[in-house]
């Protein structure tokens, strides 16, 4: 069974026990950490296929029971990355783009026929995906990775979450410093070169030969 199948087969469960679906949440995430010369083509075919078909195959089988019932809520789990661009994470922020923008579009398509639908963009959260980031290319014993201590705990992200979706938010962009990294770039995205360009070059320092 495909995940797309999958996906629709819980789909009919619910609506089959309950007679309809009232709220669906698709957060499917992987990631990785490597330069675009050092990626292979199964590295996209994997970040796409979970991080953006999987929010996708989630979405469009319930998106169809909730326009016959003529209301629902679909809220898909994007990531600050897919706002601001990121060096070295171009394949995860191509999949997060890319979730936003079919949630956005999928928001005017269905605000006609009752279906609301909201995008979640978060900063750092405390979850095992950074447990699993595949590096790629790189010296991963010099690696530093973030402290966990200012990661967003998975319990208080979600009360925000819960909050802004009754508030049936657009976007929902959470902890404050997110919200505040995504203004100044939308204000002038030029601020960030700097920081990205010092970001990208102690990267390249861990890069193998």
């Amino acid at each position: 069974m495909t995940i797309y199948e999958s996906a629709q087969r819980i789909v009919k469960d619910v609506v089959k026990k309950y007679d309809r679906i009232d709220l669906i949440f698709n957060t499917a995430g992987t990631a990785l950490n490597g330069e675009t010369r050092d990626l292979s083509v199964e590295h996209w075919r994997k970040m796409i296929d979970v991080n953006l078909m999987g929010v996708i195959y989630g979405a469009i089988s319930a998106y169809g029971a909730m326009v016959k019932q003529g209301s629902g809520q679909i809220v898909n789990i994007g990531s600050l990355a897919g706002l601001i661009p990121v060096p070295k994470e171009i394949p995860y922020c191509t999949s997060k783009w890319a979730v936003g923008g079919f949630t956005n579009a999928l928001r005017l398509e269905g605000a006609g026929l009752g279906v609301k639908v909201n995008l979640v963009c978060p900063g750092i959260m405390r979850t095992p995906i950074h447990d699993r980031v595949d590096y790629v290319h790189v010296d991963q014993k010099r690696l530093t990775r973030p402290q966990s201590k200012h990661f967003v705990p998975p319990e208080a992200a979600a009360r925000i979450i819960l909050d802004q979706v009754a508030r049936n938010r657009a976007i929902i962009i959470f902890p404050f410093y997110a919200r505040l990294i995504w203004w100044l770039y939308r204000l002038n995205p030029s601020i960030f070169n700097l920081l990205f360009r010092k970001i990208l070059r102690d990267f390249r320092k861990l890069r193998l030969p």
